[in-house]
């Protein structure tokens, strides 16, 4: 297997450079329909009766000509990193060995490595929670984290969780700037129609909160909007939450990275008090996708995802020592993500995290003063994390949405939109840790250059 791929990861990153070169920006030129016509164009018929020993070739170059390039300074639209090359390298090793994280036999070291690193992760999370605070102040408990495809499926299970403990009956209760999945995940478990409590200043308002709450209820703060990048006031959220008796999950997918800074950390104060706590390291933490976790404060709530399948977790098998993977997740099959975490955490230790976090956010601070000193802008709003809020002045909507579709239809720059103080901004996620200055400034004069006069 060593031997015979050694040759095609050359061919791999040939046609990685040959299409980078070929896209020649951020984002393929021409809009959807030009872009599909190329690739169907290189691909040709995808199923042919003879192969083609340079499919690998054609199809990856095919691929990356007509890619979002994340690590392209002025791909800015999205929650979207460009992952490290030794977090990519480790994703390679687990395609390689292929184990399946469902049973022990499958993956033995990959078990165990995952073990070590949620546990790890689950400390960095509750590392200032008392053993007392909470609803379980009764109970011993012992921090633990899941690995998921990302804050879909993170926050899907906590409110599985919240059933569980609190009952069919209990309600989701969050803010207008909740991230979709949230009320998505309560229909998918017939949970009563959820509460979504009106944000006009972009993040939840506590006395609101507390006016929306009857009857059993699951509180979901965020910390960093997918909009805006805002954190909720956790502290007074969590305060509010145990007067109440209400359980307290926090989707810190995107701000969650926060916690590895120990400059940026503070704003990420209660979030030890949280039941539960959504994390994507797919974001400030410059994985491939995909690299979720839900941390759980007491890991006797996981006791619900328990499940017996005899072929993969038998009694007897359990017994006698072989551990039982099936309740640390609710999929069967599973690659082990947890190597290329493992692997970056190892790698860069806390200093080299650190690093990476400052310096997006340092790079958001710099562009948001760029567009402040800038009379052909509007800035929304000071970044709280790494997410930038911006407009041509006195833009219309509509004019605001062309410029957005034109730099992409152009490829020259892919920024995402965003509705704040009811005006459409132009939205800048600065996930890339190189990006410099001078792009930035390249960045501005892209957008005036492209808006009507």
């Amino acid at each position: 297997m060593h031997t015979s791929l050694r040759p095609l990861l050359d061919t791999v990153l040939d046609a990685l450079e040959e299409g980078t070169r070929l896209r020649s920006g951020p984002l393929p030129a021409g809009g959807p329909t030009e872009v599909a016509e190329r690739l169907r164009s290189a691909v040709g018929d995808v199923f042919p009766d003879e192969g083609d020993p340079d499919a690998l070739r054609h199809l990856v170059r095919a691929v990356a000509e007509g890619a979002a390039d994340p690590a392209d300074p002025l791909c800015t639209a999205h929650l979207h990193c460009p992952p490290l090359a030794v977090a990519a390298a480790a994703d390679l090793a687990v395609s390689i060995l292929n184990p399946s994280m469902d049973s022990w036999d499958q993956a033995p070291a990959a078990s165990e490595l995952e073990s070590l690193v949620t546990r790890q992760l689950a400390r960095e999370v509750y590392a200032e929670t008392p053993r007392d605070a909470g609803n379980c102040a009764t109970s011993p408990h012992r921090p633990d984290a899941l690995i998921t495809t990302g804050g879909t499926e993170s926050n899907q299970i906590a409110l599985l969780l919240a059933r569980e403990t609190l009952g069919p009956g209990v309600r989701l209760v969050c803010g207008e700037n909740a991230h979709h999945s949230l009320p998505r995940s309560a229909w998918l478990l017939g949970l009563p129609d959820p509460v979504i409590v009106p944000t006009p200043t972009g993040t939840l308002d506590p006395a609101a909160l507390d006016k929306a709450l009857h009857g059993p209820s699951v509180i979901v703060a965020t910390a960093g909007t997918t909009d805006a990048g805002l954190i909720d006031p956790l502290p007074e959220i969590a305060a509010l939450c145990a007067h109440r008796g209400a359980r307290l999950h926090i989707d810190a997918a995107y701000g969650g990275g926060l916690l590895f800074s120990t400059r940026y950390r503070a704003k990420l104060t209660g979030l030890s008090v949280a039941d539960t706590v959504t994390l994507d390291l797919h974001k400030l933490g410059w994985q491939p996708v995909a690299a979720g976790l839900l941390a759980v404060r007491d890991d006797n709530d996981l006791a619900a995802l328990n499940h017996r399948a005899d072929y993969l977790n038998a009694d007897d098998d359990t017994e006698a020592g072989l551990p039982d993977l099936l309740g640390r997740s609710l999929r069967t099959t599973r690659r082990p993500d947890v190597l290329k975490i493992a692997v970056t955490l190892k790698t860069l230790g806390r200093e080299g995290l650190a690093a990476l976090v400052d310096q997006v956010c340092s790079t958001a601070q710099e562009f948001a003063a760029l567009v402040d000193r800038h009379p052909g802008f509007e800035l929304h709003a000071p970044p709280t994390i790494s997410t930038v809020l911006f407009r041509p002045a006195n833009a219309t909507d509509d004019a605001v949405a062309a410029v957005r579709r034109q730099l992409l239809t152009d490829g020259r720059a892919v920024l995402g939109r965003a509705r704040a103080a009811n005006r459409l901004w132009l939205k800048a996620t600065l996930l890339n840790p190189t990006t410099r200055p001078a792009q930035l400034t390249a960045l501005l004069h892209l957008v005036e250059g492209t808006t009507p006069r």
